[in-house]
């Protein structure tokens, strides 16, 4: 019975010691802050350069110049110009259509008959006036046969006139049985053929120039200010104030490009998409190939040349105006920037930043200023051609 009590007394009294011995001899532990490990970034070095600005639209091929042909005199058409179809070329001067002209024709031979005779009337007047005139110095005939005889004269002179005039009017209307081309160009649309009898006034056909083509393109207001356009220009503009434009589409397979000059800007503004239109013409006779009218085209115009611009991608930008910097001891700092332009994957800053510092371009979600960081330069856009504005 002591066995079984004062055995488990003294395991128990050795396990108190040893748990006072291990506590007395046990080294003390100071608390400490683990450092935080240092974020790895991309980060761009500000390179400052001059960027030209461009703006970019769409629209559609248009002729630069357009008529309707119409007749002048009235006749059955009696024979056209294998030109003379829907999209038929032709040049300045072709004859496209004819017309009966034995009418016109016979009112010649009138006119002319009709003026023979009054030349000869004239010719017999002016020898009377003239007989008379001299008898009349002589005081060989009256002063009233005189006037009589320079009367006569008088209207066998307006009769010569209205003769020659219709003489000259019955050519005319000749000539114009055989309608000409005014321009070198196409047919649109084909109003007549052979047979068909046309009224004066009535329309023949659509015609549309070929050596220039024009196309009309709808600019935002706001990006204006990035064209070498001056406020409130209206109308035509001066050669020296025309930017160029480069024209693209992709047709029967093939990217075709044409290079054009904006030559007008059009008063009134889009009421429906607040939009103002200018003009761009180019000239078909400098281009490998010609524009086609209806085409659609996609329009790089040349803007203004900025300076001292720093190009960056458009994750740097944070808060519409801030990118974050990297100091000499690489750590992250706020900054304020004056952005020019967001034009597609990239932010023009033209204020608030100096060369040879560091931006961050890595997406991060928090950052506090004095956050450490490893930084990695990205110059792989550094250098490259402007990509526009």
């Amino acid at each position: 019975m002591m066995r079984k009590i004062i055995i488990p007394g003294l395991i128990l009294v050795v396990a108190m010691l040893g748990a006072m011995t291990l506590l007395a001899t046990s080294p003390e532990l100071s608390p400490s802050r683990p450092e935080a490990a240092a974020t790895t970034i991309r980060v761009l070095t500000v390179a400052p350069e001059s960027v030209r600005m461009t703006v970019h639209s769409q629209g559609t091929v248009m002729p630069d110049t357009e008529s309707e042909l119409v007749s002048e005199v009235a006749g059955r058409v009696v024979r056209t110009s294998p030109a003379f179809v829907n999209g038929g070329s032709f040049r300045r001067g072709d004859e496209l259509l004819t017309l009966d002209d034995q009418d016109y024709r016979a009112t010649l031979e009138r006119a002319r008959a009709a003026l023979s005779r009054a030349e000869a009337e004239f010719e017999h007047s002016q020898f009377e006036f003239q007989r008379l005139e001299s008898l009349e110095a002589r005081e060989l005939a009256s002063r009233s046969a005189l006037e009589n005889a320079q009367r006569v004269f008088r209207i066998a002179e307006a009769a010569r006139q209205d003769a020659a005039a219709g003489v000259r009017q019955a050519e005319h209307d000749l000539a114009r049985t055989r309608l000409t081309a005014p321009f070198d160009g196409l047919v649109r649309r084909r109003g007549v053929d052979v047979g068909q009898f046309v009224n004066r006034g009535a329309p023949i056909a659509t015609l549309y120039a070929s050596a220039e083509s024009e196309v009309r393109l709808p600019i935002a207001d706001r990006q204006l200010a990035y064209l070498s356009i001056p406020v409130g220009t209206l109308g035509e503009l001066p050669p020296e104030q025309q930017p160029r434009v480069t024209l693209t589409a992709d047709y029967a397979g093939q990217s075709l490009r044409w290079e054009g000059r904006i030559v007008r800007t059009e008063a009134a503004i889009d009421t429906a998409s607040r939009m103002i239109h200018v003009v761009a013409r180019v000239d078909n006779a400098q281009q490998p190939v010609p524009m086609s009218v209806g085409l659609f085209v996609n329009a790089e115009i040349e803007g203004l040349l900025a300076d001292n611009i720093v190009r960056l991608p458009r994750a740097a930008l944070r808060d519409g105006n801030q990118v974050l910097v990297v100091t000499g001891d690489d750590q992250l700092t706020h900054r304020t920037i004056d952005p020019l332009r967001l034009y597609q994957d990239e932010v023009f800053v033209r204020a608030g930043l100096t060369a040879g510092e560091r931006v961050c371009i890595t997406p991060l979600q928090t950052v506090i200023d004095g956050m450490r960081v490893i930084a990695v330069t990205d110059n792989s856009g550094a250098g490259a051609p402007p990509a526009g504005g």
